[in-house]
């Protein structure tokens, strides 16, 4: 099916200011374009990036915002040039729905780095007009930067991977941490982290999770199946634990210390950071040059790494851990996830909602 030819007038919830409260919005979406993919929604994930964007925690924010990439839908239309969908396939759409497609990055599948990425929302896309989120109706997003959701995967628990699931899986893969036997640690046992452990273990690797309290010790051990736990401000347990990891995954959103999380780091170790945070972090410079340590950053995946990362989790039979709710409860979903009061990812069931 090709394009119709006309914008749609739909409806989604949208934040008006840095106040972060959604409430209905209507809006048009573009034309389905040749290489484009008509998606009606059928859910979308709330990630802790959705408050720092509708809250303006970073100073760039645009409104009204319809938040919302971590979206799953069907596919109703198709543009002329679209090889890869067909209408009624199960797709997903995540962070970024548009790049540049020549530079380097694009050129070696690595498009979420191209300094010319189009965010899936609060951002502009190539017809000037302001790009929404998944928290709507539907969106149009070009065949590039959609997935095919994997036959049996639910939709509500295939949405969260289109964020957290790649935001673990990529770096494993690009610093070569994929292979068995491998020793990680977890920062933060949020949306992120919770598959951190759970893509970790199926990697084969013993698997610590990190903590500032003991509050999540049997959720991390007994109910997803962490190795070890430990506390951060036991000294003596982390001092046991020195020199032994091979990678730390740093999820963490909020300033903390890193030079106790580098001590626990062996030679040539990584500490891998994932969280958004809007102030510097601070080390000194023997605790990185005494071991060869890499302290580095990842950026969500790659739309071949996406793929890739939901094939593995279907044949590990992996799922995130969510709580699905309504549009009408989104505003109290983000307080709630702003405090971190979620096991551990909301997803939104936008199909089954009232938007207007």
């Amino acid at each position: 099916m090709g394009s119709n030819g006309a914008e749609r007038t739909i409806t989604g919830w949208a934040a008006r200011d840095s106040s972060g409260v959604l409430s209905p919005y209507t809006y048009t979406l573009r034309e389905t374009g040749p290489e484009d993919v008509y998606i009606k929604v059928t859910c979308c994930g709330v990630c802790h990036t959705d408050v720092h964007q509708v809250k303006n925690d970073l100073g760039m924010s645009n409104y009204p915002m319809v938040p919302g990439h971590e979206v799953v839908g069907e596919v109703v239309e198709v543009g002329s040039e679209v090889t890869k969908f067909k209408v009624g396939d199960i797709v997903g759409a995540g962070c970024i729905v548009g790049s540049c497609k020549h530079c380097q990055p694009c050129k070696s599948d690595n498009e979420q780095y191209c300094n010319k990425k189009i965010w899936s929302y609060n951002d502009v896309y190539t017809d000037q007009k302001p790009t929404q989120g998944g928290f709507a109706e539907a969106m149009v997003v070009d065949q590039k930067f959609v997935v095919h959701i994997p036959e049996g995967m639910g939709a509500e628990q295939a949405a969260p991977l289109l964020c957290a699931g790649v935001t673990i899986y990529s770096p494993l893969k690009h610093f070569g941490l994929m292979q068995s036997g491998l020793k990680g640690a977890i920062l933060g046992l949020g949306g992120v982290g919770h598959m951190g452990v759970k893509i970790a273990k199926a990697m084969g690797h013993h698997v610590t999770v990190v903590s500032s309290s003991e509050k999540k010790r049997e959720e991390a051990l007994d109910h997803l199946g962490a190795d070890d736990y430990l506390v951060s401000s036991d000294a003596d347990k982390m001092q046991e634990q020195f020199d032994s990891y091979d990678y730390i995954i740093d999820t963490i959103p909020v300033f903390h210390p890193l030079e106790p999380y580098l001590s626990l780091l062996k030679l040539d170790g990584k500490l891998i950071l994932m969280g958004v945070i809007n102030t510097p972090l601070q080390f000194v410079s023997p605790m990185v040059m005494l071991g060869r340590k890499c302290i580095t950053g990842s950026f969500i995946g790659s739309m071949k790494e996406t793929e890739e990362m939901l094939q593995f989790c279907k044949e590990k039979n992996l799922s995130s851990t969510i709580e699905t709710v309504k549009m009408d409860y989104i505003n109290t979903a983000l307080e709630r996830l702003e405090k971190n009061d979620v096991r551990y990812r909301f997803v939104v069931d936008v199909a089954g909602s009232k938007l207007t």
